[in-house]
């Protein structure tokens, strides 16, 4: 039976069924999939009719999809992406902007804004979105559910649009941390063992951030310690968080404009406002400064490694704010989009898993607390989740 969609989350292609192939752990549980991802017989749009109108419909499922039907969950329709995956705010210029039912009048966050939306509303029990720069991260803490960016490269992201493959990844989204936590089961494999948790608290993160936000994250932190012990305090990134958000900015688009830039000069697709800068600026990168930004992640990476060790796990916010309201000024959205990128790359330039939190609100909307693990512990965050929820 078709979903009611009430929330505007749903593609118009992308009102459909796929029955499970297996009976398994997710049996009874439905599921929505970002429109980045394809599915045989259904075409993928991408968030663009240019691409819409200049690719055929696939002849094979991705592989995310073939696990999650093969456990037993129910395919009940494609959702919402901004275009080309290429924005975190969730307002398609083409296609519109879904509700997001955890805080209405606001913007669900993209680029999984459908995704989200869909999850937050109860039209499905999970789903699939895409993260890149924060695409699950940041409408999980606009929208008040879990939502994780795991270990990069540890779920195959193969049969999605790409955007920038050296940071793409695929996340999901669900409102209780049970039902996360069994999709997570799935979806990473091979299990492995959580050790346990030595917490760190982003001292500067949380500084960035501002007042606001650390004083509305304090009690979802006071929870983490006293489940877990003390958190040591520390300085990530000592000043250097707009230089770590140029490097992301700079690799993103030169990933970006390699994947895409044949397609773009054959069909000049008619990009929204955003998009259509970012693309342009990627074609005219210079290649001394790409690579002076991939060795500024590589610095990175190290960094990170080296703070979390075999154990850590890093508490820092999601985001600078809870969701902008529809219709904010582009420019005033661009700013707060650079804020939270300076937030959000760090999981992205280390590969590492970051987890975003539904514990606290300001001005009554939700707002996110993450916390970031090392390289394959996905396993680690899925354990927080489940105990901080049983906490409550």
């Amino acid at each position: 039976m078709p979903v009611n969609d009430t929330l505007d989350a749903f593609v118009s292609h992308g009102h459909f069924e796929l029955a499970p192939t297996s009976t398994g752990p997710l049996e009874g549980l439905t599921f929505a999939l970002k429109d980045l991802f394809h599915v045989a017989g259904v075409p993928t749009a991408a968030g663009s009719p240019a691409w819409l109108a200049s690719h055929g419909v696939p002849a094979e499922n991705a592989p995310v999809v073939d696990m999650l039907l093969g456990a037993g969950a129910r395919l009940v329709g494609k959702t919402h992406t901004d275009e080309m995956a290429w924005s975190l705010n969730g307002e398609n210029h083409h296609y519109g902007t879904p509700i997001n039912p955890a805080a209405p009048g606001r913007i669900p966050g993209g680029s999984s804004s459908g995704s989200a939306a869909a999850t937050a509303g109860g039209l499905v029990d999970f789903a699939i979105g895409s993260d890149t720069g924060g695409s699950v991260r940041l409408p999980a803490s606009y929208c008040g559910l879990f939502g994780l960016r795991p270990t990069h490269g540890r779920i195959s992201i193969a049969g999605a649009v790409p955007l920038a493959p050296s940071y793409d990844t695929v996340g999901w989204f669900a409102r209780d941390a049970q039902t996360f936590e069994k999709v997570g089961a799935v979806l990473l494999g091979d299990p492995v063992v959580p050790p346990a948790p030595r917490l760190l608290l982003a001292r500067d993160l949380f500084e960035a951030a501002g007042p606001k936000v650390t004083a509305a994250l304090a009690p979802a932190v006071a929870r983490m310690t006293a489940l877990h012990g003390p958190a040591e305090a520390v300085d990530v990134a000592h000043g250097a968080l707009p230089h770590w958000r140029n490097a992301f900015r700079i690799l993103q688009s030169a990933d970006a404009w390699a994947a895409h830039a044949d397609w773009v000069r054959a069909a000049q697709p008619d990009f929204g406002p955003g998009v259509k800068e970012r693309f342009a600026a990627a074609a005219t990168l210079d290649p001394a400064e790409v690579a002076e930004a991939r060795a500024l992640r590589a610095q990175v990476r190290t960094r990170i490694d080296a703070l979390l060790g075999e154990d850590g796990i890093l508490l820092l916010p999601t985001a600078p704010g809870i969701a902008p309201l529809r219709g904010t000024p582009l420019a005033d959205l661009e700013a707060f989009r650079a804020r939270a990128i300076e937030l959000l790359c760090l999981s992205g330039h280390a590969g590492t898993p970051q987890i975003s939190l539904p514990l606290a609100t300001l001005e009554g909307c939700p707002l996110g607390l993450s916390a970031m693990a090392p390289r394959g512990k996905d396993e680690m965050l899925l354990a927080l989740a489940v105990a901080v929820a049983r906490a409550r």
